[in-house]
């Protein structure tokens, strides 16, 4: 992936990530696990993996994005557009995995959605089909 997300998650938040997230029904869209310090995010209704984003330490503590790929087939993943991958890539592992209300990264999602699509559907209906969520506004 040419875009990574730039933040640095604290080692406590690595060591959540590093028990992964295994989605509880069929509303849950991802599922996401860690071999060393790969991630490995995979939707949860084929097993399709979409992205493995490669984490580091950073000197003075927590971890950061090193590396990622994403899937390209389109009969897998329909995503083609890097900033919408960066954002969704972060989203996952901050709002499923750790939790995190990500009101930010959710807006940008939102706000590329309809950019690309060009329609103007409501930012819930756009976060549950990407996230499986509800919005948090």
């Amino acid at each position: 992936m040419p875009e990574l997300p730039q933040r640095i998650w604290s080692d406590e938040d690595w060591k959540r990530i590093q028990l992964g997230y295994a989605s509880r029904d069929m509303d849950e869209k991802w599922d996401v696990f860690t071999e060393g310090e790969v991630v490995f995010l995979h939707r949860s209704w084929t097993g399709n993996g979409t992205f493995a984003a490669t984490f580091a330490p950073v000197d003075g503590g927590g971890w950061r994005i090193d590396s990622a790929v994403v899937e390209r087939d389109a009969e897998r993943y329909r995503g083609t557009d890097d900033a919408y991958d960066c954002v969704m890539l972060e989203l996952v592992i901050s709002a499923i995995v750790l939790g995190e209300p990500a009101t930010d990264l959710r807006s940008k999602l939102v706000e590329l959605t309809r950019r690309k699509s060009g329609s103007d559907a409501p930012a819930g209906l756009i976060q549950h089909s990407a996230l499986g969520l509800r919005s948090n506004s």
